[in-house]
């Protein structure tokens, strides 16, 4: 196969995707029937409300949703031709920070308290590429040095709650890359830094992704990330996919209704000047996915809802060759 067409091939692939929870008040589908894929060697953006299902995806294709009560119903997680969804965990133990990493939003409660710096990365090092503890120990600093901690050599030593918020994500993301993997999924690896912070890892993990040649998933809720650091994006609400385009598609001419909301709700410089002095809302809430009503899961908060939208939910459509989206105006 050529450079060319294995670029294009997707990393990984997924199909059908359906992660349930059991509650005591019922069974909640988090997400629901997922088709997605990840391009190689691009950002896939994730982005939708709080609940949306996002960070549900993530877990899912890691095979870290707790059991119970949650459990991967059906569908297919396709990564270097495996289905992981039909992986035990000995296997996926095999993959897990090796050929997948995951970077989580809170660094100081996925960091175990009690270990030093070094000990992390090298012992996930050492469970992959079964090296001595000396080499994995300088492996660990040198990808200390890769996300840009100064004088690693003397960081490596150091205790998590001696770092500062965005030291400890830069070792989040050290431990991530420290086993060279093919796809990294972050999930709102920036929440909780200043704006400052933000910037200098979002551009850390552009560049690692250029570096290593790494696909990413990027789950977050800020469109101006999704905006500036993503070439695919993926809009999903209430456990569903509703949209998908590449990034400079979907900010141009955005087809979904949520999607357009989204928009509309991110503050504008001047906005005031010219006469809007509050902020744009979509209204209503996200529904109880304990109890869905028929028909699209948006069309309550939707102020171009139809009939038929009441009645039954649509289907994905393509609409010029790749923009997806989920709407009876496009069915």
């Amino acid at each position: 196969m050529s450079d060319l067409a294995e670029e294009k091939r997707p990393i990984l692939s997924i199909r059908g995707l359906t992660t349930v929870f059991k509650t005591d008040l019922g069974r909640v589908k988090a997400v629901e029937g997922l088709d997605l894929d990840v391009p190689a060697r691009a950002t896939l953006g994730i982005v939708g409300e709080s609940g949306c299902g996002k960070s549900t995806v993530g877990l899912s294709i890691m095979k870290l949703i707790p059991e119970p009560p949650g459990r991967i119903t059906s569908g297919e997680i396709l990564f270097e031709g495996e289905d992981l969804t039909k992986l035990g965990n000995r296997e996926m133990r095999r993959i897990r920070g090796n050929k997948i990493s995951m970077i989580f939003q809170e660094p100081m409660t996925s960091l175990n308290p009690v270990h030093r710096v070094g000990e992390i990365i090298s012992e996930v090092i050492r469970a992959h590429q079964k090296v001595p503890r000396k080499v994995a120990w300088e492996k660990g600093i040198e990808a200390l040095d890769k996300v840009r901690i100064p004088s690693p050599e003397i960081r490596i030593n150091d205790y998590p709650h001696e770092m500062s918020g965005g030291m400890r994500q830069r070792v989040m993301i050290a431990l991530a890359i420290c086993c060279d993997p093919t796809l990294i999924i972050a999930d709102e690896p920036t929440t909780a830094l200043d704006v400052t912070i933000q910037a200098q890892i979002l551009a850390l993990l552009e560049q690692i992704k250029k570096d290593l040649g790494t696909s990413i998933i990027l789950i977050t809720h800020n469109l101006g990330v999704i905006a500036e650091n993503t070439e695919q994006v993926a809009v999903m609400y209430a456990g569903r996919l509703v949209e998908y385009a590449d990034t400079a598609t979907l900010f141009d001419a955005p087809l979904h209704p949520y999607t357009r909301g989204l928009m509309l709700s991110v503050p504008r410089l001047g906005a005031k000047k010219n006469g809007q002095s509050r902020l744009n809302v979509i209204p209503g809430l996200v529904p109880n996915l304990l109890s869905l009503a028929p028909g699209c899961r948006f069309a309550d908060r939707c102020a171009q809802a139809m009939d038929v939208c009441q009645r039954s939910e649509p289907e994905i459509s393509i609409q010029d060759g790749k923009h997806l989206v989920r709407c009876w105006r496009y069915a």
